[in-house]
């Protein structure tokens, strides 16, 4: 409900809890939105224009944002906002924590039961915060560590259950897990994938631990799921009291046998995977992918697949998404601020590929996947765009902005930062609920004709070798 007459900056939206209503004055979006393309009703404004390149962020009762820093040596890698006029930007902004930072992967940040919790690639932390204090106070007690070296993959992503697990991602620091010995030096064509993988024994998983309980090791945890090859975006479903996770597919299929993947193929296979994951599921990494097209798993060409055979065994995603788009954070809307339809419906934040050439890479976009009775429809939306700053990304430093993290802000605004600047968005619903539909989605359904969102045409050098 818009109290235009009475307040002409600001929109007062009341919500109600269990115990008490509540009530919320949310500021007016910026006359451009940030530079963001939003379907209608919505609107954006800027919270902060740079505080460093981050990773993602949490937002406080109180309105209050962290934000993890991608800062890889040094201490102090957390940064805290504060709004206190009002006007929904940050008018104090304080970096700190009380930790060594050790590699640019360090990427959670989550508020649970009243403590942060944050991570840097090999050490899940956690502070209790104060009420009236910006800064939790005290050194930050160390939950998990990881005893072995860095390596690529390494973001410890989190995600707590209703009675006191938390789950910690180990991804898998591989493509494939490639055996270069069975190719001449220098080679990559034809190369066979290790068989067993041994990288299985202690990554490419989810382990569950304790949140309460300090100095654990992956020895303390339980492997909840396995064969998930790297996952950045995970979280907990209350709706249905779920693991739900995003996961990176593996890249090189016409690298690794081009006489059965085509360029194109390499460009659009294979899916990232929108995993629901039970306890003891196996995805199947490496020795198999999701092929999205098909709706079927796929025996990888390094363990005898041809782009044809199938591969059984293995649990499939509840949904497959377009190749390469590196999906780094998934959030499930719970407010009462946007219109219905996007309630208990996942947004999730592309950060956008790197390696799909001769093709323009592709993603840097924030999507949302409708839900319908308890599953993803099958359809995803653009729901914000504009990160890019250019129509042709070749290369993946064209773009202008990646994005990265999301969060719920108490009052229902869905809050975006991105990974080079370190510029954070806040979006916010100004229409009325009431008779939001198609229309109002129509304007960025045709945004999926931008050649970084579109599926790229397959060029007529590529169809001897195709297979769809």
């Amino acid at each position: 409900m818009r109290i235009s007459n009475i307040f002409p900056l600001f929109l007062l939206i009341f919500l109600c809890s269990c115990k008490e209503k509540e009530t919320y004055i949310i500021p007016a979006t910026d006359p451009d939105n940030g530079g963001l393309f939003l379907p209608d009703g919505f609107g954006a404004l800027v919270v902060t224009d740079s505080i460093g390149p981050s990773r993602h962020l949490a937002v406080n009762d109180n309105g209050d944002i962290y934000v993890k820093l991608r800062i890889a040596t040094g201490r102090r890698g957390n940064m805290a906002l504060r709004d206190t006029d009002g006007d929904g930007k940050a008018d104090i902004i304080e970096r700190f924590g009380r930790y060594p930072n050790d590699g640019a992967f360090a990427t959670e940040m989550r508020i649970h039961k009243g403590y942060l919790y944050f991570s840097s690639e090999l050490v899940v932390y956690r502070q209790k915060l104060s009420e009236s204090k910006l800064i939790p106070e005290g050194r930050p007690e160390v939950i998990m560590i990881d005893k072995y070296p860095i390596r690529w993959h390494n973001a410890k992503t989190l995600a707590f259950d209703n009675e006191g697990g938390m789950y910690v991602t180990f991804s898998a620091p591989t493509n494939v897990c490639e055996n270069w010995k069975s190719v001449k030096e220098g080679e990559v064509a034809n190369v066979k994938g290790e068989y067993p993988c041994s990288q299985l024994d202690i990554l490419a998983g989810i382990w569950k631990f304790d949140e309460d309980k300090l100095q654990q090791t992956q020895a303390d945890g339980q492997r909840f799921a396995t064969g998930v090859r790297s996952v950045v975006a995970m979280s907990w479903n209350q709706e249905d009291n779920s693991l739900y996770a995003v996961n990176h597919g593996r890249d090189y299929l016409h690298g690794h046998a081009p006489q059965h993947y085509s360029q194109w193929q390499n460009a659009t296979l294979p899916a990232e995977e929108f995993m629901k994951i039970k306890e003891n599921d196996n995805f199947g990494w490496p020795y198999t992918y999701y092929d999205h097209f098909k709706k079927k798993r796929m025996l990888a060409p390094e363990y005898g697949g041809d782009g044809v055979k199938e591969s059984g065994n293995f649990a499939d995603p509840i949904m497959g998404l377009p190749a390469h788009w590196a999906p780094n954070d998934l959030l499930f809307y719970k407010g009462d601020q946007f219109p219905a339809r996007y309630k208990k419906g996942a947004f999730m934040a592309f950060h956008g590929s790197t390696n799909r050439t001769p093709y323009p890479q592709a993603g840097y976009i924030v999507a949302f996947v409708p839900f319908e009775n308890g599953v993803p429809t099958g359809k995803w939306e653009v729901f914000a765009d504009g990160f890019a700053g250019t129509d042709t990304i070749r290369n993946m430093p064209d773009a202008k902005y990646r994005p990265m993290g999301l969060a719920e802000g108490p009052d229902g605004s869905l809050y975006i930062s991105e990974s080079k600047q370190g510029k954070i968005w806040r979006v916010i619903y100004e229409g009325d609920p009431q008779i939001f539909g198609e229309t109002e989605l129509a304007g960025m359904e045709k945004r999926k004709s931008r050649s970084y969102i579109k599926m790229p045409d397959e060029k007529e050098d590529d169809l001897s070798t195709a297979s769809h």
